[in-house]
């Protein structure tokens, strides 16, 4: 068990949140919600002790021990891919170390080998020889195939490195398990593989993430980080969503019967507080209108952007056809192979599955980002379309702020029509005038989006559009596209983003297309769809789960 006894936590003389008390049993898995700034990663490092608090406690059952996904993806560079997830279980790693340092002695004794007969006895109880079967079958679930279980860490790409990351958090059953962003990088089948993995864990799991149906599928409570404070709450991230509209709804009305109170008082102070013998009761009722100002309700930290795409002009009857399109990576590998499609009005199209850069290559072609010899990609003359990429960082590369940033794609070009929408999208007062190149993530995001709804188009092109945002600005988006009468074409690795948005799912695999006019969660049910899985990932290596 991991006790939180009146932790409090101030940031140049603000409280972070205060008073926290906390108690995460086993067998449960938490989830940590909150706006972005609100202090969900500061409290896993509170918990994991690499952060200091104000004043308060924090306790762990003693002999328990606690693991944490890193989050710095160069640490392990040194390492190799097996010996890094190993470091995951430290006691174990050590007396596998230890161990074969003995038989390497040159002058091993009788000591020596009574030493290492206790070592190998301990060795097997901690579960060390089944632990290289356990870590492989670990990555594998998590994407990472058998080719690269032998490799370096530095040898290994950015998502790659996660996966291996994730790994060594998960590794030797650790009492308390505390992930920060798991889903971050890793493609939907990894996803539901660790959904599955977690809802199996016997231990306590503390997490924080920005994607809802996981929060959904492995949560059996909600830490809340608002008003300076963690509330917990029982139940999933639905649950929690549709308590907190209860309970905000419910201060709205004690909000309003306030106001309206405060306004009878008001009306009566100022008609008898000269009258002699009303003087009484009017000083009385000034006494009761203090303190209803005073008790006025506290500000939630959460912002919603908002997200609203207008297209100039309805769409016609043809939309896209893209034909004869053939792609390969800088290493030669097939991304795409004669691949052809017509895009439909109406349709949301996401494309899934594990080929992710097959899908950029696809969206980078139609969109005129990437060209392709012998390729036929026909735009309706109705139709308008703005893109997206998963890497956005050349839209960021000057200096520019964030005003004059987005008047190059206003037809507006008032500062004060600019300033405000960008104070919509959350870039309020003077975070308007920030350079971009400054910019995190989430911000660079926002900015794309709000170019996105300034262009007018009909036809959207999104590649991981989720990725970096916080769940407010998710929602945001999600409501937005799904209001949206246009096109979108899209992919994600959020599956409640892909079920609520898309009518239509495409599944670019290494041995042929899946393409069903369905919502996604039909898709994963369906029966066919599942044969022809099985098939086209046949002998590929890659583990498929949904």
């Amino acid at each position: 068990m991991l006790s939180v006894s009146d932790l409090t936590l101030k940031f140049s003389e603000k409280p972070l949140f205060k008073d926290v008390n906390l108690k995460f049993m086993k067998g449960n898995c938490y989830g940590i919600i909150g706006a972005n700034g609100a202090g969900k990663s500061t409290f896993l490092k509170v918990l994991s002790g690499e952060q200091d608090f104000d004043s308060g406690q924090v306790s762990m059952t003693p002999g328990e021990r606690m693991a944490k996904l890193s989050q710095d993806h160069f640490a392990y560079d040194s390492y190799s891919v097996m010996e890094t997830v190993m470091m995951g279980y430290p006691k174990l790693y050590q007396l596998g170390k230890d161990k074969d340092a003995i038989y390497e002695k040159p002058d091993f004794s009788e000591e020596d080998g009574l030493k290492a007969a206790e070592m190998e006895a301990e060795f097997g109880e901690l579960g060390g020889y089944e632990a290289e079967n356990q870590i492989e079958q670990m990555l594998s679930g998590l994407g990472l195939e058998e080719e690269y279980h032998g490799r370096m860490m530095s040898d290994l790409d950015e998502g790659q490195k996660v996966r291996v990351l994730l790994a060594q958090a998960l590794f030797g059953n650790p009492d308390v398990l505390l992930l920060d962003e798991p889903t971050n990088g890793l493609d939907l089948e990894s996803i539901a593989w660790l959904e599955d993995f977690l809802i199996d864990f016997e231990n306590c799991v503390i997490v924080v993430s920005h994607d809802r149906h996981f929060l959904n599928a492995v949560c059996t409570y909600i830490c809340d980080i608002d008003y300076g404070k963690i509330t917990q709450f029982t139940g999933n991230y639905d649950f929690w969503y549709q308590m907190s509209q209860i309970m905000q709804k419910q201060a709205k009305d004690q909000q309003k019967k306030r106001e309206d109170k405060m306004a009878e008082l008001k009306t009566f102070i100022q008609r008898f507080a000269s009258n002699v013998s009303k003087a009484g009761q009017a000083s009385s009722r000034k006494k009761v209108l203090e303190k209803l100002e005073l008790e006025e309700l506290p500000v939630t930290s959460r912002k919603f952007p908002y997200v609203f795409f207008q297209p100039e002009r309805t769409i016609g009857n043809f939309v896209l056809t893209a034909e004869h399109l053939n792609s390969k990576d800088s290493e030669g590998s097939v991304l795409l192979k004669d691949f052809s499609i017509t895009i439909h009005p109406g349709e949301k199209v996401a494309f899934v599955g594990m080929e992710h850069n097959s899908i950029t290559s696809f969206f980078d072609i139609v969109a005129g980002v990437e060209k392709c010899e012998g390729a036929t990609v026909n735009w309706g003359q109705t139709t308008k379309h703005t893109y997206m990429g998963r890497d956005n960082s050349t839209y960021f590369s000057n200096d520019l702020n964030i005003t004059d940033w987005l008047k190059q794609y206003s037809k507006e070009q008032d500062d004060a029509y600019v300033r405000g929408f960008l104070g919509r999208m959350l870039f309020s007062g003077d975070e308007s005038l920030k350079p971009v190149k400054v910019l995190s993530g989430g911000e660079k995001v926002r900015c794309m989006l709000s170019k996105m709804m300034l262009s007018g188009a009909n036809v959207l092109i999104m590649d991981d559009p989720t990725n970096h945002l916080d769940l407010e600005s998710i929602e945001s988006l999600n409501q937005g596209l799904v209001k949206f009468n246009g096109v979108v074409l899209f992919s994600s690795h959020d599956h409640e983003f892909i079920s609520t948005i898309a009518n239509r799912i495409i599944e670019i695999t290494p041995n042929g297309i899946i393409d069903r006019m369905m919502n996604f969660d039909e898709y994963l049910k369906d029966e066919q769809v599942k044969s022809l899985r099985k098939e086209y990932y046949a002998g590929t290596g890659k583990k498929i789960r949904f």
